[in-house]
């Protein structure tokens, strides 16, 4: 069921502005956190757009692919496109048969259905890899852009072992609204990029590495412990918070293209 403000509450709105109490503005404010549909294991926001500028995301770990369906299909009958993150081929199998034209991206390990076309913003954002182990993360930033806005440029394994291969690549990561760069190891390499643009830098902290690199810790610590100034840290392996944040900017400094 759709869970609504009570007539009665909607009503002293509307005569809050009638009565010139509040603004347009003020009551369109009010209104924001509502409806979400309750699905008694699920309670699906569908007002996130209104508030966030873009869809919740389905975040598939600890969730049946029954439950997974449930909620694609109360999005779905709003016309609100879907992006589902860290799927697994098995769970995702199941989810096609009931909704066909889920598509699988088996690198980010995540799948989206897209009901409306997407409307990009002008401009773009640069998804940085400092190598092609790191690409995983990297590809789960770069559709969670894409899905929510914003087109992406892939500059991947471009690491500071060989950091001339950056450099080729800094006219196109200077062009760019945002940078979200990807790196294990020591996790140099979005210190070095921070240190070379005038845009804001997503460090996302990667669990590749050998033994001291722990899962990760050693390139979250050495990103936090940055020098280098507009360097924003996202915790280990999370490519969707950084694709988040990176399109919050992007929506904030570029209108959507008509």
């Amino acid at each position: 069921m759709i869970i609504i403000m009570e007539p009665k509450t909607i009503k002293e709105i509307l005569t809050e502005i009638q009565q010139g109490k509040i603004t347009i503005d003020e009551a369109i404010e009010k209104l924001r956190f509502v409806p979400y549909e309750n699905l008694y294991d699920a309670k699906v926001d569908h007002h996130r757009p209104l508030r966030k500028g873009f869809p919740e995301t389905i975040f598939c770990p600890g969730k049946t692919a029954e439950q997974i369906i449930r909620i694609c299909k109360a999005m779905l009958s709003h016309e609100t496109n879907i992006l589902a993150t860290r799927c697994s081929k098995d769970i995702f199998e199941i989810v096609k048969r009931e909704i066909p034209q889920a598509e699988y991206v088996e690198l980010a390990q995540a799948f989206r259905v897209i009901s409306k076309p997407i409307r990009y913003r002008e401009g773009y954002i640069a998804v940085v890899s400092a190598g092609t182990g790191d690409t995983p993360v990297a590809e789960e930033a770069s559709i969670t852009c894409d899905t929510y806005g914003s087109r992406v440029e892939r500059i991947y394994d471009v690491g500071v072992a060989g950091i001339h291969r950056l450099f080729d690549q800094l006219p196109k990561i200077r062009e760019s609204v945002a940078i979200i760069v990807c790196a294990g190891m020591e996790g140099a390499l979005p210190s070095v990029v921070a240190g070379l643009v005038n845009k804001p830098v997503i460090g996302v902290p990667t669990s590749i590495g050998y033994g001291t690199n722990f899962k990760g810790v050693s390139a979250l610590l050495g990103m936090l412990n940055t020098c280098a100034s507009g360097l924003a840290v996202v915790n280990i392996d999370n490519g969707f918070g950084a694709g988040t944040f990176a399109v919050t900017i992007h929506q904030l400094v570029s209108p959507v293209c008509e």
